[in-house]
């Protein structure tokens, strides 16, 4: 009989023994309990982390005031008032700055309206707004500012299309930057660099 097909009895699972000359790989090793319990605690504290820092995250809105910064809580009676008469504590109103306060669009028409010459000011009038020119990164700046004129690029306006796009360089700078005008209607009126 020949000595490739002869079957051993043996236990299940068992592996034949080699035939000599051949290479028989080690069996693979199996992870002992303590691997297990390792592997597992880690992916639970794994897990924990993340939770703790997806809540940090969020912010801890049912966290207490800080000391030193009045909560909207009530504050303590005055001498002379009974306790059912507390008066709350008032909320300081948080300042903005000018600028903040006003549309790029309003921003840029004031620029016009003291930099600007009487052309400049005329054309500027017909802006109804400006989008992009807050958020700025020197990579590829884009903005949009949108008129009430028609016609597009071919139609009678386009010089002040021009017009606007040139003041928009001097309001605004960027190493990198295109600024589009679009008509009423939304087509393109001009464009250039800034």
């Amino acid at each position: 009989m020949n000595q490739m097909n002869q079957q051993y009895p043996g236990r299940p699972g068992q592996q034949p023994p080699t035939p000599a000359g051949m290479y028989a790989p080690p069996p693979p090793k199996k992870k002992s309990a303590g691997a297990k319990v390792g592997i597992g605690c880690g992916g639970a504290f794994g897990a924990l982390v993340l939770i703790g820092v997806i809540a940090a995250a969020m912010g801890g809105s049912d966290a207490e005031p800080q000391a030193g910064k009045p909560g909207k809580a009530a504050t303590a009676p005055a001498k002379g008032q009974a306790q059912g008469d507390a008066k709350p504590a008032e909320a300081e109103p948080k300042a903005k700055p000018e600028a903040a306060r006003k549309s790029p669009a309003d921003q840029f028409k004031a620029f016009v309206a003291k930099n600007g010459s009487a052309n400049e000011k005329a054309a500027i009038g017909h802006v109804t707004k400006v989008q992009g020119a807050d958020e700025q990164n020197d990579i590829l700046d884009s903005v949009d500012i949108y008129t009430d004129f028609t016609g597009g690029m071919v139609g009678p306006h386009q010089s002040e299309g021009k017009l606007i796009a040139s003041v928009f360089a001097d309001w605004k700078q960027s190493k990198n930057g295109l600024v589009t005008i679009y008509d009423a209607k939304g087509e393109i009126l001009s464009n250039g660099n800034f």
